[in-house]
């Protein structure tokens, strides 16, 4: 079989490169060894946050119970789960229809390069003119005794109960998302993360308020923790991790990995197609191309060049698309790109630290309050919110804005089209948002 491009993959980068180049008139395939759909739409962003709707009940009622609303409420697992399948079952025979009506072959198997222009999917043997890997990401090997006790987010998302003891090995999105979600189903829940604090992605004064979430919902959070393995014993778990102090042990009932993720590469036999790896990562060109081999592109969480979010995927995509048709002359832009750890309530940042703005040499305002006593945080009796941002002193440019709290994951978007495009704190300022609602106190907060 011979095409002039192969996806290896069907997540959200593969889905918008594939479709773009077949509306182009070129003769695609895409090709996954799992369901058609990727991680996003099935096992990461958007079942994740249907789950956290149920939480966000729980949350609501928990919050308001001094202040009028009264009566038991509770979430059944086993329901909730029939809820996010309700929109992950119908995704890949939905991809596969997408596919088929823009003429895209789909091929199901595991990929392996075997030449510079050709691959093969279980027993086919296929050539092509172009590629794209765009394989998304798998957890990161712990390379610890009994690690194969542990599930990922997938298995996660798939529990068919929620066991009553749960162990997070890691601090990151992952660990603080699925910890929410867990603890507002009755869970008990500890999070072991290596470092001093959770979250290293965010600012460390917002991570602290946002703590006090944690603490509000029986979360354990051990920082400073090594996990070194993972026993069975009388049909539970126990992990066993060292820290400062004394040797630690925490009985589970389910371990969850959630210690980090990296470009799922390693089964596709990238040497055989002569392509090199850097960093656990395929050796990119600023159009996305492979330095070693130009018909190999990459895209997504499997190129891993800009932040890991769907977002970026898709941008990847549509950059790469452009590039494979009309020859490379697009470079991915990642200026203002916003993230948002879905959290009870979120945290959001977007563009600099304020770290990475004095290594830069930038000067800046800085403005860093914790605002628990404004409106927005008082109507839902949430005690968690707070912002930091940083505006270029000679233009009045957004260089940077932490959130954390009610809306957050909403607002951090009005700061991000700030940073993207260029406008100023004085063009915030003099922005008429609707009142009351968290957008009316971005003003405030430059």
């Amino acid at each position: 079989m011979e095409f002039d491009l192969v996806v290896i993959g069907t997540g959200t980068a593969a889905m918008v490169c594939a479709m773009r180049v077949a509306k182009a008139g070129w003769k695609v395939a895409v090709v996954d060894e799992k369901p058609f759909g990727g991680t996003c739409a099935l096992r990461g962003c958007d079942p994740k946050k249907m789950l956290v709707a149920g939480a966000e009940a729980i949350d609501a009622k928990q919050r308001m119970a001094r202040h009028g609303v009264k009566g038991d409420l509770r979430i059944d697992w086993p329901d909730l789960i029939r809820f996010k399948r309700s929109f992950t079952d119908p995704v890949p025979e939905k991809h596969a229809r997408q596919y088929e009506k823009e003429g895209i072959v789909t091929l199901h198997g595991t990929a392996k390069f075997t030449g510079p222009d050709r691959l093969s999917v279980g027993d086919q043997e296929i050539e092509y003119r172009k590629i794209l890997i765009a394989s998304g990401a798998r957890p990161i090997p712990l390379d610890i005794p009994g690690e194969e006790h542990l599930i990922d987010n997938e298995g996660f998302l798939e529990l068919p109960s929620l066991p009553k003891r749960i162990v997070l090995v890691g601090g990151g999105y992952i660990a603080a998302e699925f910890s929410h979600i867990a603890a507002r189903a009755g869970a008990d829940v500890t999070i072991l993360q290596r470092g001093p604090r959770m979250l290293t992605q965010f600012e460390p004064e917002l991570v602290n308020w946002l703590m006090d979430a944690f603490d509000r919902i029986g979360v354990c959070v051990i920082t400073d923790t090594t996990v070194d393995s993972i026993r069975e014993r009388g049909g539970a778990y126990v992990v066993h991790a060292s820290g400062e102090g004394e040797p630690i042990e925490v009985e589970a009932d389910l371990v969850v990995h959630a210690a980090g993720r990296a470009p799922a590469i390693e089964r596709l036999d990238l040497e055989k197609g002569g392509i090199a790896v850097e960093n656990g990562k395929p050796k990119l060109n600023e159009f996305l191309q492979s330095v070693s081999n130009p018909a190999v592109y990459a895209a997504g969480d499997a190129a891993a060049n800009g932040p890991p979010l769907t977002p970026v995927s898709s941008h990847d995509a549509k950059v790469v698309a452009a590039n494979l048709v009309d020859g490379n002359h697009r470079k991915p832009d990642y200026k203002g790109v916003p993230s948002v750890a879905f959290t009870l309530p979120p945290i959001a940042r977007v563009g600099l630290t304020e770290a990475e703005a004095n290594n830069a040499g930038l000067k800046f305002r800085l403005k860093c309050e914790r605002a628990s006593d404004w409106f927005t945080a008082r109507r839902v009796a949430e005690a968690v919110y707070g912002f930091k941002t940083l505006v270029e002193e000679e233009t009045g440019r957004i260089l940077g804005a932490h959130l954390v709290g009610p809306g957050a994951d909403q607002a951090i978007n009005i700061f991000g089209l700030a940073i993207r495009h260029g406008l100023t704190a004085h063009d915030l300022k003099t922005t008429m948002f609707a009142y009351p609602t968290g957008a009316s106190d971005i003003g405030y907060m430059v």
